[in-house]
C-alpha cells in the first residue's frame, strides 16, 4: 500500500507535489491535524507528515531538515523507527539532515517556551505531528526549518527563511517518494545463526581485557576483526590500530588480529620487545598447523582462498616457497605442482560450495593429494551460509549486515544471490537504500560473523517502522562453541 505525504499548509503541499507522489493538504494546527488523522486512519495507509517547523537548538539552521526519531506530544514519546532510512535517503539528495525528537506544541513556540521544549532533547517543534501518532500504519515526520532560537518567527527575514524551507521540501521530493513506495505491510525473516561467532567474540574480548589490565593505549595490528563499528568502539576505549608492528612503540602491549599472521610478524614483534597477545582465531591456527605439517615434509600446498585476504597472507607466510594460492576452479584446473607431494588447505571464510568445487578439481587432477580431515571452512561460516540460503529461498530481498572487507559477509551475499534472490551488503542501516525495498514485502536479514548483533536489531526496528512488523526466525543450527582466552588476559 503506497504511502501518502500530508502537509499542514497549502504552500507546503504545493512545494512537494510531483508525479508519483500523493500529497494531501492536512490543515494547520492541532485541531485540523486531528481531523485529517481521523480521515486517514481507516485506510491504514503509511503517512509521511512533511512541512516547515521551528528549530530548538542553535546547530539546526534555516533550510535544514529534521527527521523525527520520536514525537514528544500528548501521547507521550512515540518512536518513529524508520527515521534513519528516510534520513539516509534525504542525505543522498545532498540535503543537510538532523535526526532527533520532534516536540508537538499546541501553538507557535518562541522565547521561554522554545527553551522549555529544547530541554526535553527535541531538535524541532511543530503543531501537527502529535495528532498523527496513533495512526495504525507506518508514520514518518520531516520538518524543514524556518525559525531558530537566534532567528525567531516574527522577525525580519522570515519570508526568505520560509522560501529556504520550502526549497528544501521541494528538493526532498525524490526521497519522500522513495519512502512512500517502500512503506507497507510485510515480513522480516531473520537467519540464525548470524552476527558474532566464537572467534570474533574471543578477539574482541581480548582487546577489551587488555585495555582493562594494561591500560590504554593497546596497539592492534590491522583490524582485530573486519568490522568498522567494532574498530571504532575499541578505538573509543583506547585501542590504537596500526598496519604493521614497526609502528608500535617499543615495549608496548600489542594484539595480533583474529585473521592470523606470518611468522615474520611475530619475529618483528619480538625484536621490538612488544608484549604480544595473540587473538588469532583457533580455527585459523588449525590451518596454519596443517600447512606447516605439509610443507615441513616437502609438500606443495594449494591454499584455496583469496590472495589479498589477511588470513591467506598470514598462512602463505608460513612457507611462501611451497604455497600456491588457488582462487577459483579455473586456476585449479591449470595449476602445477613443483614437487611430488601435494596437499591443500582452505581459507576459513570461503563460500562452502565454491571451495568444494575448487577442491574437487584439485582432487581429480592430483589423485594422491592430501587435505584436512575436516573442511577448513569454519563452523560459523558454514552455519551462516546455510541459514541465509534457507532465508533467501523465501524472500524478495536479503540484507546482509557487514563491512565491505569482511570475506564471510561478502560470501553471504553471494550465497543469497545464487538462490535467485536480490541481496545487498550494508555496513549499517544508513546504507540501506529505500528503493531496494519497493515491492519487497518479505525481507531476509543476516549478518557476517564479525558484525555486532545490535546492528541487526536496529535494522529490524527500522523495517518495522516501514510496516514490516511480522518478524520470524529461520534457524539452521545451534551454536554453543566457546574458545578459551590466552593467559595474558585470562
Amino acid at each position: 500500500m503506497t504511502g501518502v505525504v500530508v502537509a499542514p499548509m497549502r504552500v507546503e503541499a504545493a512545494a512537494m507535489r510531483a508525479p508519483g507522489l500523493v500529497v494531501l493538504h492536512g490543515g494547520m494546527g492541532s485541531r485540523r491535524a486531528a481531523e485529517s488523522a481521523r480521515r486517514l486512519a481507516p485506510s491504514g495507509r503509511p503517512v509521511l507528515l512533511a512541512g516547515v517547523g521551528g528549530a530548538l537548538t542553535p546547530h539546526v539552521r534555516p533550510g535544514d531538515l529534521v527527521v523525527g526519531t520520536e514525537l514528544h506530544g500528548p501521547r507521550g514519546r512515540v518512536p518513529l523507527p524508520s527515521a534513519p532510512l528516510l534520513a539516509a535517503a534525504l542525505r543522498r539528495q545532498g540535503l543537510t539532515v538532523h535526526l532527533g525528537p520532534i516536540a508537538c506544541a499546541p501553538s507557535i513556540v518562541d522565547g521561554a517556551d522554545r527553551t522549555r521544549y529544547a530541554e526535553t532533547g527535541a531538535l524541532a517543534v511543530d503543531m501537527e505531528s502529535g495528532e498523527f501518532a496513533a495512526l495504525p500504519g507506518a508514520l514518518a515526520v520531516v520538518r524543514a526549518i524556518v525559525d531558530t532560537p537566534e532567528q525567531p518567527l516574527w522577525r525580519p527575514g522570515t519570508v526568505l527563511r520560509g522560501i529556504s524551507g520550502l526549497r528544501s521540501l521541494r528538493l526532498a521530493v525524490p526521497a519522500l517518494r522513495e519512502w512512500c513506495a517502500a512503506a507497507g505491510e510485510g515480513e522480516v525473516r531473520r537467519a540464525s545463526p548470524r552476527s558474532f561467532c566464537a572467534g570474533v567474540e574471543r578477539a574482541v574480548e581480548i582487546v577489551e581485557r587488555a585495555l582493562h589490565r594494561y591500560g590504554a593505549p593497546v596497539y592492534v595490528r590491522r583490524q582485530v576483526v573486519h568490522n568498522a563499528h567494532v574498530v571504532r568502539r575499541l578505538e573509543r576505549m583506547g585501542a590504537v590500530f596500526v598496519q604493521e608492528v614497526d609502528e608500535v612503540p617499543r615495549g608496548a602491549t600489542t594484539v595480533l588480529a583474529a585473521h592470523g599472521v606470518a611468522p615474520a610478524v611475530r619475529a618483528a614483534a619480538r625484536d621490538r620487545g612488544l608484549r604480544v597477545i595473540d587473538a588469532t582465531c583457533p580455527l585459523v591456527t588449525k590451518v596454519h598447523t596443517e600447512v606447516k605439517r605439509y610443507t615441513g615434509r616437502g609438500d606443495t600446498v594449494f591454499l584455496i582462498g583469496h590472495a589479498d585476504h589477511e588470513e591467506v597472507e598470514g598462512t602463505v607466510g608460513e612457507a611462501p616457497e611451497r604455497i600456491v594460492v588457488v582462487e577459483d576452479a579455473e586456476t585449479a584446473a591449470q595449476v602445477r605442482a613443483p614437487s611430488d607431494g601435494v596437499a591443500y588447505a582452505m581459507q576459513t571464510t570461503l563460500a562452502v560450495d565454491e571451495a568444494e568445487e575448487i577442491a574437487a578439481v584439485l582432487r581429480e587432477r592430483f589423485p594422491s593429494i592430501e587435505g584436512p580431515r575436516r573442511d577448513d571452512i569454519c563452523y560459523a561460516t558454514t552455519n551462516r551460509q546455510r541459514a541465509v540460503s534457507a532465508v533467501a529461498g523465501k524472500t524478495d530481498l536479503v540484507l546482509v549486515v557487514g563491512s565491505p572487507n569482511s570475506s564471510n559477509s561478502q560470501r553471504l551475499v553471494e550465497v543469497a544471490r545464487r538462490r535467485g534472490t536480490r541481496a545487498r551488503l550494508v555496513d549499517d542501516v544508513s546504507e540501506v537504500d529505500l528503493r531496494w525495498l519497493d515491492g519487497a514485502t518479505r525481507i531476509g536479514i543476516t549478518a557476517g560473523a564479525s558484525a555486532p548483533p545490535d546492528l541487526v536489531d536496529e535494522l529490524v526496528r527500522c523495517l518495522g517502522g516501514l510496516g514490516r512488523t511480522r518478524v520470524t526466525e529461520t534457524v539452521a543450527a545451534d551454536e554453543d562453541v566457546v574458545f578459551t582466552l590466552p593467559r595474558e588476559v585470562s
